[in-house]
């Protein structure tokens, strides 16, 4: 009974020693509706107050969309600057964001119907990708298969890359499935050949957007 009496009188030190030395950082962002989380746990919005026990470390994250997600690192120890009593986050738009939108087309085979004949279908489609994409990778009229090249922009945060693909799905009555691949890398300049990297985005770039609306009216 004593030696766990003794047991338990330490382990109630050592955990009172870790919470003696705990510091708090008054933690406020710009964004006064920024979701703030601590080691991945969400923990309040906006301004909240965080607890670093005694020699450890702590990640904290400002979220919000349409911004940049700002990361910090605080530290409690000896070998680190005393964590500041208040931190204020300045958070940076995301430039991927705004020049981009959201739509429910990215990513989704679109049925696209036609009453025009097959070569002259074909030929305005192929002028309408063109006029958007400056590489074709393949092409062929006797398949009514087409797939543009990748084109990468790169942001402050992100990477984000698109293709186009065209295939016929009929002949009688004349019909495409046309899709608009939309994917995005959370890293600044990423090469498009690493598809490991690259997710489905659920937003397309602006300079996209009229694509499937243009090929849609003018193939009626």
């Amino acid at each position: 009974m004593k030696k766990h009496f003794t047991l338990l009188m330490f382990l109630l030190a050592i955990t009172t020693s870790v919470f003696a030395f705990k510091k708090t950082v008054l933690v406020s962002c710009s964004e006064p509706d920024a979701k703030i989380y601590q080691d991945g746990k969400y923990i309040g919005t906006g301004q909240v107050e965080i607890v670093i026990v005694s020699k450890s470390t702590t990640i904290v994250e400002a979220r919000k969309v349409g911004f940049l997600t700002e990361k910090i690192k605080f530290a409690n120890n000896r070998y680190s600057a005393k964590p500041p009593k208040t931190y204020y986050i300045e958070m940076r738009r995301d430039d991927s964001y705004d020049a981009s939108i959201q739509t429910d087309i990215a990513n989704t085979d679109i049925e696209l119907k036609t009453s025009k004949e097959e070569t002259a279908a074909w030929k305005l489609i192929s002028q309408i990708v063109t006029s958007n994409f400056d590489v074709i990778e393949i092409t062929d009229k006797e398949t009514g298969y087409l797939r543009t090249a990748w084109v990468a922009q790169s942001f402050s945060a992100k990477t984000i890359r698109t293709r186009f693909i065209v295939k016929q799905a009929s002949a009688d009555p004349l019909v495409y499935k046309i899709k608009l691949i939309s994917e995005h890398s959370d890293f600044k300049g990423t090469s498009i050949k690493k598809d490991e990297d690259f997710r489905e985005w659920d937003r397309v770039l602006r300079k996209y957007e009229n694509l499937i609306s243009e090929l849609t009216s003018r193939l009626k």
